[in-house]
């Protein structure tokens, strides 16, 4: 198997579907065994963020789906989507 290469496209650009791709490519390639220490230790640093960013995007989807609410007609009402700021109580999961 061989190595993968790293991304050319910055891990805080990537779509959920891109960063997902990446690290099972990483995920296979590690355990294909085929992978030097050095290399390995590269792809599991790099698959530290992809996962980190698919845990921000995941968390960002929760948030927009849960300004989706109901009025008192029982019509959808949206409020507008304000996101988190880093560092924030809410935004550390506290």
């Amino acid at each position: 198997m061989m190595v993968p290469e790293p991304m050319s496209k910055s891990i805080d650009k990537l779509k959920f579907e891109e960063a997902m791709r990446r690290l099972q490519e990483i995920v296979n390639a590690i355990e294909s065994g085929e992978t030097d220490l050095e290399d390995t230790i590269l792809q599991t640093e790099e698959a530290m963020k992809l996962a980190a960013r698919c845990k921000q995007i995941l968390h960002t989807a929760e948030q927009r789906v849960r300004q989706i609410q109901l009025d008192a007609s029982g019509k959808l009402e949206t409020t507008p989507f304000e996101p988190e700021k880093p560092g924030s109580p809410e935004a550390d999961g506290h």
